[in-house]
C-alpha cells in the first residue's frame, strides 16, 4: 500500500509541475500574465463541475455497466450449476418431500407471466417441507453428490461468487451436505437425533436450490428466451419432461 500512495504522490507531483512548467511558458512567450492569471482562475472554478461529471456521471455509468457485465458471467455459472448438477439435484431432493405435489404445481408454469417468479418464490417460503430421508434414495443422493464435488469446490473458488451471495449460500449448503453424508458409512441405521440432523441440513439445501433456480428462469426469460424455453421443457418440477417441441 505504502508502494502505491508514493506512485501516486509521484504522479501527482509530476502532472502539477508539467501544468506550472505550460503556464510559465505561456507568460515568458506571450507576456500577458493577467491573461494568463484569468484563465487559470477559469480553469480552477470549472474544476469541480468537471469532477462532478466525472465521479458522479460517468464512473457511474461505468461501475452499472461493469456490474451488468458481472451480472451476466455470475448467471453463467448459476447455468452451469443447474446443467451440471442442480436440475439432476432437484429432482433428487423433492423425492423426499411429503409435499412434493404441491411445490411441483407451484413451480409448474409453461408460460411463467411476469409475476410468476414473484408468486412463485411466495409460494416456495410459505411450503410447508415435510422431508423423509425414508422417502427416497437417501444413498444415491449421497453417491451423486460425491461426484459432482470437485465441480462445487472449482464454483466456490470462483472469485466474481463473493458478488453473488445467495448462490454462494447455496454452494456452501449443497457442499455442507455432501460432507455430512460422505462421513456416514451406514444411511440405513441412522438415529433418530441424527435423522433429524440430516434432514435439517437437506432442508437447507433444497430451499437454496429452489430459491436459486426461480430467480435464474427469471434472468433466462428475461435475457435469453431461447435458453429458457429448453430449461422449462426440462424442468425439474415437471413429472415427465418432453424435450421435443411440437
Amino acid at each position: 500500500m505504502k508502494k502505491k500512495h508514493k506512485w501516486y504522490l509521484l504522479l501527482a507531483g509530476v502532472l502539477i509541475s508539467t501544468s506550472l512548467l505550460f503556464y510559465a511558458l505561456q507568460v515568458v512567450i506571450f507576456k500577458r500574465v493577467p491573461d494568463t492569471l484569468f484563465y487559470l482562475l477559469q480553469d480552477i472554478a470549472f474544476l469541480p463541475i468537471s469532477v462532478l461529471i466525472v465521479t458522479l456521471i460517468v464512473d457511474n455509468l461505468l461501475k452499472n455497466r461493469e456490474k451488468r457485465s458481472l451480472h451476466n458471467k455470475l448467471n453463467m455459472v448459476v447455468g452451469t450449476f443447474f446443467s451440471e448438477m442442480g436440475r439432476q439435484l432437484l429432482k433428487m431432493m423433492i423425492a423426499f418431500d411429503h409435499n412434493s405435489v404441491e411445490l411441483m404445481n407451484t413451480l409448474n408454469d409453461k408460460t411463467w407471466p411476469d409475476e410468476f417468479a414473484k408468486s412463485a418464490l411466495g409460494g416456495i417460503k410459505n411450503h410447508p417441507f415435510q422431508l423423509d430421508l425414508k422417502r427416497s434414495d437417501l444413498e444415491g443422493l449421497k453417491i451423486f453428490l460425491l461426484e459432482k464435488r470437485e465441480c462445487l469446490m472449482r464454483m466456490l473458488e470462483n472469485p466474481n461468487l463473493l458478488e453473488h451471495e445467495k448462490f454462494t449460500d447455496l454452494l456452501w449448503a449443497v457442499s455442507h451436505l455432501t460432507e455430512e453424508l460422505a462421513l456416514r458409512e451406514n444411511l440405513q441405521q441412522l438415529h433418530t437425533k441424527d435423522e433429524e440432523h440430516l434432514v435439517l441440513d437437506l432442508k437447507r439445501a433444497f430451499y437454496h436450490v429452489i430459491i436459486e433456480w426461480v430467480a435464474y428462469m427469471k434472468h433466462l426469460k428475461k435475457n435469453y428466451p431461447y435458453i429458457f424455453s429448453l430449461a422449462q421443457r426440462n424442468s425439474p418440477f415437471e413429472k415427465k419432461p418432453k424435450i421435443e417441441v411440437e
